[in-house]
């Protein structure tokens, strides 16, 4: 081999090696998927055998569901023996509902073991205001009635559409936001959000 070659090859070794040692850290610092949705840390600790947010779709062809946490979307497969739990069947469950997903691999693939829809909240009655309550109390605005309406869906529903009158506290950020809440304590406080999960 000549010595011109022999430069050459060295070369292009360190050039790959450069680029491969570069991809490595960069894979090394690439943040990992979030596998619990900022919502369901209120109530749930993270878990690295579960995933915890909503239920985006199904393919029966397939055998795959999409499960959105936070800004991630997971590709999980299932078949007949995931266990279903709060549903008869996956074209049952709704878009954007709350689920927990037991997941393991299997085949060399992400596998639900279990889907685990999230229940309706149990509010009691005491607690509820009707809809029509809520208009009469909307139609003589806040000063007037003394009153805070609170929509705890995210900035981004919120910023869609909401009742007239309401401030943004979104749900997983209420620590945080707290301090939007009035400061006197004899103003009724009426949450609402997309409805009971």
């Amino acid at each position: 081999m000549g010595k011109s070659r022999f430069i050459a090859m060295i070369v292009a070794l360190t050039v790959a090696g450069v680029f491969l040692g570069g991809a490595m850290v960069w894979a090394a610092e690439m943040p990992q998927k979030p596998k619990i949705a900022p919502p369901c840390k209120q109530c749930h600790k993270p878990d690295e055998n579960i995933l915890r947010g909503t239920f985006t779709s199904v393919s029966n062809k397939a055998n795959t569901i999409q499960v959105q946490v936070g800004p991630a979307t997971w590709l999980v497969t299932y078949d007949d023996d995931t266990k279903l739990v709060g549903a008869d069947k996956w074209s049952k469950i709704p878009k954007e509902k709350e689920i927990g997903v037991a997941i393991t691999q299997k085949e060399g693939a992400l596998y639900a073991a279990s889907v685990t829809l999230k229940p309706p909240a149990k509010i009691p009655e005491s607690q509820l205001i009707k809809v029509d309550e809520v208009a009469k109390l909307a139609a003589l605005e806040p000063e007037r009635g003394n009153f805070v309406l609170v929509d705890s869906r995210p900035a981004a529903r919120y910023v869609e559409g909401h009742i007239p009158g309401a401030i943004n506290l979104y749900d997983a950020e209420f620590d945080k936001l707290k301090d939007r809440l009035p400061k006197e304590k004899d103003k009724l406080v009426v949450f609402y959000c997309a409805g009971p999960t």
